[in-house]
């Protein structure tokens, strides 16, 4: 048994170990009283405004260097400006204290994004800290979420608590939204995968009742990567992947993990069989492996930790949690808002089995009619169909400049058309084929088929000032060609009589894009409202909005970005 003289000196080596500070209300105080803001105390610790506040809320902790230099600004300040006699200790909530125990080995701590003067109501529990003296630790129970509107419904899945997904720096900070600061103990990507899956609080609700939940993301930036020992840069340009034999790769096979075909890249996917409905996976994106495209995520690579999670974190809850490029994510929105199966009964057994969901698209490929894919398609490559392909695509159109007039010329303003948000709209109510698709011979024009006719075009007379519409270079058609339903509907809308010679066209059909149609668009005018643009203002508000609501938050601004890629 150890005597009295070994445990002092034990504890006396734990004290000495770690630099003691003061509880999180007393660090304020002592600031407020010296008169310095929290921008100036954040540029002098070479920090963020948004930390200083988490250690002021006692959300989070500073780490060596900057604890030492913290610990001696505020001894200095608590010299000049005492407490008068007024003590600094919070009281504990009423009940039980926690057993230390449990309050040491928490690794999560929480800062709201928000503003001094919309700071939220400090009730007890969230406010009591205990711990050793002059050290405050959080309690579990004490996690304070963001602010909610008033009659808005929370949405925080109790499952996941900490949200979808962490940034993850070299230090071992993990952030996750709101300021969420969690500790992540990992030296390993298997130390990583266990520890997300096992204590990390990370994921996502599923968008449908019938799909799954999201697997949590963990970002990492180029320090962490580098101490989990992922190399600076991927040396295999083409295939995006580390070798088979690279270690990091065998350290995660030889726990008895999986990695997806895509092997271990920028979108690393690390799993195991799911047991019963638990899945066994996480989402890792590489941030030095170029994860995040400059062209969709402009500027976020860029930002700091807590500032990347939160474009990230935004971005999964209007629209879905990034599983790869922002292409990868449109299709990946489609399947999560209408999964292809459902459980049904099985009328001979009475067991619930797996059968299709009314309005997806299934759970196998179907081929193309043939002039609906391209020679190199296996499908049409076997039939050798040489009738034509279907040649629509947006097409780029501007005004020749020597043709401009004067008097145009001194206009003010020119006319664009986002493509992006376009297609977004065209995609509202747009019947899509669900079935295979079946040829007919002489079939009668109907705009509410969804398909491909073979139709002559070329006849129809239009203002010769402006492209055609019925081809992606503008130029007038020279005779019968594939058009999709739209394209012939416009032109019946123009007033000309279509006769289809062909078609191939869907039995089954449903507005399978509404869903997420309506989802973007929500995403896309809510981030826009968060910049300054709404509804509500006038052509000229509109047009002084829209020229700097870039410099209003880059942050959400590459949001914007993001959505408009994923449209």
């Amino acid at each position: 048994m150890a005597s009295e003289e070994e445990l002092f000196a034990n504890i006396d080596a734990l004290l000495e170990e770690e630099p003691q500070l003061p509880p999180p209300a007393e660090r304020a105080r002592l600031r407020e009283a010296a008169g310095i803001t929290q921008a100036r105390l954040a540029q002098a610790l070479k920090s963020t405004v948004q930390t200083v506040k988490n250690y002021e809320n006692g959300r989070s902790e500073p780490k060596s260097p900057r604890l030492e230099a913290y610990q001696r600004l505020l001894k200095g300040w608590a010299a000049k400006y005492p407490a008068h006699g007024a003590s600094v200790t919070p009281t504990p909530v009423s009940g039980s204290a926690p057993e230390p125990e449990v309050l040491e080995t928490f690794s999560g701590s929480v800062a709201p994004e928000q503003t001094e003067a919309a700071a939220p109501e400090q009730t007890p529990a969230a406010s009591a800290l205990v711990g050793t003296p002059g050290r405050s630790v959080v309690r579990p129970s004490a996690l304070r979420r963001p602010a909610v509107k008033k009659g808005a419904a929370s949405a925080v899945d109790p499952r996941f608590p900490h949200g979808p997904l962490v940034v993850l720096d070299g230090d071992g900070s993990a952030y996750a939204m709101g300021g969420l600061v969690l500790d992540c103990p990992a030296t390993n990507v298997v130390e990583l995968v266990e520890w997300t899956l096992g204590e990390s609080g990370l994921g996502a609700s599923a968008l449908h009742r019938y799909g799954k939940d999201a697997d949590p993301l963990v970002v990492l930036t180029a320090a962490a990567a580098a101490k989990l020992g992922l190399p600076e840069r991927l040396e295999d340009r083409r295939g995006l992947r580390l070798p088979e034999d690279h270690p990091v790769v065998r350290q995660v096979l030889t726990a008895r993990w999986q990695l997806t075909r895509r092997g271990f890249g920028p979108w690393a996917r690390i799993y195991r069989t799911a047991q019963g409905r638990d899945r066994q996976c996480v989402q890792l994106a590489i941030l030095p492996w170029d994860a995040l495209d400059e062209r969709s995520w402009p500027g976020v690579c860029d930002l700091e930790p807590a500032d990347i999670a939160r474009v990230l974190g935004v971005y999964a809850q209007r629209v879905i949690t990034p599983r790869g490029s922002v292409a990868v994510c449109g299709l990946e929105l489609m399947t999560a808002l209408r999964p292809p199966t459902r459980p049904v009964r099985d009328e001979v057994t009475g067991n619930w089995v797996s059968g299709h969901n009314p309005g997806s698209l299934g759970t196998g490929p179907m081929d193309p009619a043939p002039p609906e894919g391209q020679l190199e398609h296996p499908a049409v490559h076997r039939s050798g169909w040489m009738g034509g392909f279907l040649h629509e695509e947006a097409y780029q159109w501007v005004r020749v400049p020597q043709l401009l007039s004067d008097e145009e010329c001194l206009l003010p303003y020119a006319v664009g058309l986002d493509l992006n948000t376009a297609f977004l709209a065209a995609s509202a109510r747009l019947m899509v084929g669900l079935s295979e698709p079946v040829h007919f011979v002489g079939p009668p024009f109907n705009p509410k088929v969804p398909g491909s006719w073979l139709v002559d075009l070329s006849g129809i007379e239009l203002d010769p000032r402006l492209p055609s519409p019925f081809t992606p270079a503008g130029v007038r058609p020279a005779g019968p060609a594939w058009y999709q339903t739209h394209t012939v509907a416009y032109a019946q809308e123009l007033g000309h009589n279509v006769e289809p010679l062909e078609a191939y066209l869907r039995r089954e059909t449903g507005a399978y894009l509404d869903p997420w149609h309506d989802r973007l668009k929500n995403a896309y005018v809510d981030t826009l409202a968060d910049l300054g643009v709404t509804k509500d203002l006038s052509d000229v508000e509109f047009l002084v909005a829209m020229e700097r609501h870039r410099e209003v938050d880059p942050a959400m601004a590459a949001v914007l970005a993001a959505i408009k890629g994923t449209v």
